[in-house]
């Protein structure tokens, strides 16, 4: 078991550019949303990725061939299981290819599955609920 942890880092921090399979949110400032994205996608992983916005705009530039390069890609939701039917997989260090679906036309596309939430909650995957 470990605690959940916030913690402010910053991109080049090594605990930030090794994957850790633990609860902990890094915090990174930024001032601009295209340096937002630079520092996201300055990682060897690539498995899955989220953006809390408003704004459409920013949500559809995350999602494009722009945005987030991970295999996975989320706005308004976590990263933790929401992808289920999806085509499901890793880029970069962390896999390439995908589990679910065909990959016959992998040569010629960018595949990514994406989801949105346009709700005012923030749902955790298969209904799962933290009672304190």
């Amino acid at each position: 078991y470990v605690t959940p942890a916030l913690a402010e880092v910053e991109n080049h921090y090594k605990i930030v550019q090794e994957e850790t399979f633990a609860p902990i949110l890094y915090l990174i400032r930024y001032k601009t949303f295209d340096e937002a994205i630079a520092l996201h996608n300055d990682v060897p992983q690539g498995l899955s990725s989220a953006v809390f916005t408003l704004n459409l705009r920013e949500a559809e530039e995350f999602l494009s061939a722009r945005g987030s390069d991970c295999g996975i890609a989320n706005v308004n939701i976590g990263t933790s299981g929401a992808e289920i039917g999806g085509a499901f997989g890793g880029e970069k260090d962390t896999g390439g290819g995908r589990e679910s679906g065909s990959d016959a036309w992998k040569v010629y596309m960018r595949r990514q599955t994406n989801t949105i939430n346009f709700g005012t909650e923030l749902p955790l995957a298969q209904g799962i609920k933290f009672e304190l």
